[in-house]
């Protein structure tokens, strides 16, 4: 049998099972039971909050309606009756929460399904938006038309922190592509936007205190400030927070373009075309260094209201540190043992900048030293070792390694790797609670506007499962893999591109030729991987 139909078998035979045995959700949820009946969904589907509500709450409703008209193609006609009572899902929701999304939000909700109607309790509206998504993943096709199966689910989160990190620098992504991953994040419940915005291949954010950062720095391709507000309340609307990252003081090769005065060697600089590390840093020993920074920071915190705030930090080599005299001795002079502690010095002052705006510093694991301030966020890629390191030395942590996307990894892969695991493992409980949770990573590199999308879903769908689902709920891959496969269909009513791209680009390559012989060799080649 070829290998591309020994796969197929196997995984229609693994979803067959599963679908046999409980409804193909992803995450999986804490409590699923499972009843006799089905939900008819029908052009008199109606949904409505009888609880607390809010605008959030009501366009989600709106969407939800939408999105399950696209799924059936039934139209519904009752998008919001205007009595609860009449609504074939009724949404009770306690609360608001937060205003806008938040680590401390209680995403607990409860989904009751019967043939006679169905009912979402939820503690917050963040709840309540993770249990419409439940509900949308459990429309499926039946004897009698689209229906839900008769069904009570329990819900909340393992882990408070369930990112996405998605690199903009290096390939540019326009706001449709970010608005749409937002909408995949929002149906597999991951609640962290990171937005790497800035490294040695762009800077793309507008800046009006220093506009040269963009005019010189992006080749044109950035965000206006009226795009980040828009991104930010686009992604509030779904439960989703966004937390920026500008990298410094390594990766600043688009900074220096324009402002090399900020490095710590004369330039000129230029925008970096080629991928790796660059020698290009800011320089840590310059008052004027941080004088700019803190009128940057100063701008850019006010587009961002979350209360954390990415500084990157990562791949620093030192090298125009090490050949600079001046810096060399500032570095003796206030016992700064090599560029880690050249680092720690400017990572000590950044974190007291961004303390007086009101954020929480998070850094890559290059961070982590003895003289960085305790509230910071270690964010771990190097391996799960660095995270447990921070956990035991009392920082709060996010795991990345094992869970970089653009490695091209088998979904399998990314399963298998847990926060708690390994290193975690010795931790005490108390230390074990500072590990937030976790982010899987889009690097951009290899990756442009037309291929994210394929790169990102539905893999990072297993990563929102292993992130949200309790430990000893996690399935076995072939479930795994079954769920996954639902899921991905689902994904593309919210208009994500991972598979929508694929036919296009194999009709690009065939160039005028058939395309079926070149998708039956993109089907039966699987990418190696980099592993971690």
């Amino acid at each position: 049998m070829f290998p591309q139909l020994l796969l197929l078998t196997c995984v229609l035979g693994a979803a067959q099972t599963a679908r046999a045995a409980a409804p193909l959700l992803m995450p999986l949820p804490v409590k699923v039971e499972t009843a006799p009946g089905k939900l008819a969904i029908d052009g008199t589907f109606g949904v409505a909050a009888t609880g607390y509500s809010d605008r959030r709450l009501e366009l989600a409703l709106d969407r939800f309606a939408a999105r399950v008209s696209r799924q059936t193609g039934i139209r519904m006609l009752a998008a919001r009756p205007s009595s609860g009572d009449r609504a074939t899902l009724r949404v009770e929701c306690a609360g608001r929460g937060a205003e806008y999304p938040s680590p401390a939000d209680n995403e607990w909700y409860q989904l009751d399904v019967t043939p006679n109607g169905a009912r979402l309790k939820a503690a917050t509206v963040a709840a309540a938006l993770h249990g419409l998504e439940t509900f949308a993943q459990l429309v499926a096709p039946g004897p009698e038309g689209f229906q839900v199966a008769a069904t009570r689910i329990e819900d909340t989160p393992r882990f408070p922190w369930r990112g996405l990190m998605l690199d903009v620098s290096r390939h540019w992504m326009p706001v449709e592509v970010v608005e749409r991953n937002l909408d995949a994040m929002a149906a597999v419940k991951l609640n962290v936007f990171h937005w790497h915005l800035s490294d040695d291949q762009g800077f793309r954010v507008e800046s009006r205190r220093f506009p040269r950062l963009q005019q010189l720095g992006s080749d044109g391709d950035f965000y206006t400030q009226a795009d980040i507000r828009h991104v930010v309340a686009y992604a509030r609307d779904r439960g989703i927070r966004v937390v920026p990252e500008f990298d410094m003081p390594g990766h600043t090769n688009s900074w220096l373009v324009g402002y090399p005065e900020l490095a710590s060697a004369p330039g000129p600089y230029s925008i970096g075309r080629t991928w790796g590390v660059y020698d290009g840093a800011m320089d840590p020993t310059r008052e004027e260094t941080y004088e700019f920074l803190d009128a940057f920071l100063g701008e850019m915190t006010q587009l961002f209201p979350d209360p954390y705030f990415h500084i990157g930090g990562d791949e620093v080599n030192g090298k125009q540190w090490s050949q600079s005299s001046a810096i060399q001795a500032f570095a003796k002079e206030h016992n700064l043992e090599g560029a880690r502690g050249l680092q720690a010095y400017f990572n000590q002052r950044i974190q007291k900048l961004l303390q007086r705006y009101g954020k929480i510093m998070v850094g890559w694991d290059e961070v982590l030293h003895p003289d960085l301030p305790a509230d910071t966020v270690v964010q771990s890629w190097r391996g799960q070792a660095s995270l447990a390191e921070a956990a035991s030395k009392g920082f709060r942590g996010i795991l990345s390694a094992g869970y970089y996307l653009d490695h091209l990894s088998p979904a399998r892969y990314h399963y298998g790797i847990d926060p708690l695991a390994d290193a975690a493992q010795k931790l005490t409980p108390e230390e074990a609670s500072r590990i937030l949770g976790g982010e899987a990573c889009m690097w951009a590199e290899y990756a442009n506007a037309e291929t994210v999308d394929s790169r990102i879903w539905p893999r990072a769908a297993a990563i929102a499962e292993r992130l949200w689902s309790p430990k000893e709920a996690i399935a076995d891959v072939d479930s795994m893999y079954a769920r996954m496969e639902a899921v991905s269909r689902v994904l593309e009513w919210t208009g994500v591109r991972h598979r929508a791209n694929y036919g296009p680009m194999l009709d690009r390559l065939a160039a005028g030729r058939p395309a079926e012989p070149l998708r039956i060799l993109a089907d039966a080649c699987e990418a190696q991987g980099l592993g971690p």
